[in-house]
């Protein structure tokens, strides 16, 4: 950030007073302007005995296999992000949703939190961000083509959970090795 949206001045990378961390300020105006990790909300649909992936239509990680998810939009709620995010990328509608997973992953300032969710019917189809969707055993997940490390950990987990019919809220963090 160089410049201020708010007056248009220059901007300084310093800790401002009463702060405890470097923030751009604005030499003009002192206008502190924040940035604050990203949310990502996402859902586990499933369907009697499979889970709904979608195969990525856009970058990163084109033609590779996820979980519906994306980033929450102002105005909405993180459950109300979730469902949107399945209706757009996998035109899948859920019901019966419940908090699942919230997973921060510090180095790149996101948080992912999922919801489990059943399909009433095995209705879906791609949306305009997805190649393909499709159910899947757990046998069956193409877990190298998996992609991202939040979701691969949500799904392992999940099926881990699955086993016993308990699904607490699960949290986690995926740190830079």
């Amino acid at each position: 950030m160089k410049y201020c949206s708010s007056c248009g001045g220059d901007i300084t990378h310093r800790i401002p007073e009463g702060e405890d961390r470097h923030r751009h300020v604005c030499d003009g105006c002192e206008t502190i302007h924040y940035q604050n990790p990203c949310i990502i909300a996402g859902c586990i649909p499933v369907y009697q005995n499979q889970v709904l992936l979608c195969r990525r239509a856009i970058e990163p990680a084109y033609g590779y296999w996820t979980l519906p998810a994306g980033f929450m939009e102002n105005g909405e709620t993180m459950l109300e992000g979730a469902m949107r995010e399945c209706v757009e990328e996998a035109n899948a509608h859920l019901h019966s949703l419940e908090l699942y997973s919230m997973i921060d992953i510090p180095h790149i300032n996101q948080v992912y939190v999922f919801f489990r969710g059943e399909l009433a019917k095995p209705e879906f189809s791609p949306g305009i961000e997805s190649l393909e969707v499709e159910l899947f055993e757990e046998q069956q997940i193409p877990w190298q083509d998996i992609a991202f490390p939040s979701v691969k950990k949500t799904l392992r987990q999940f099926f881990k959970d699955r086993e016993s019919g308990i699904f607490p809220v699960r949290t986690d963090a995926i740190r830079r090795k």
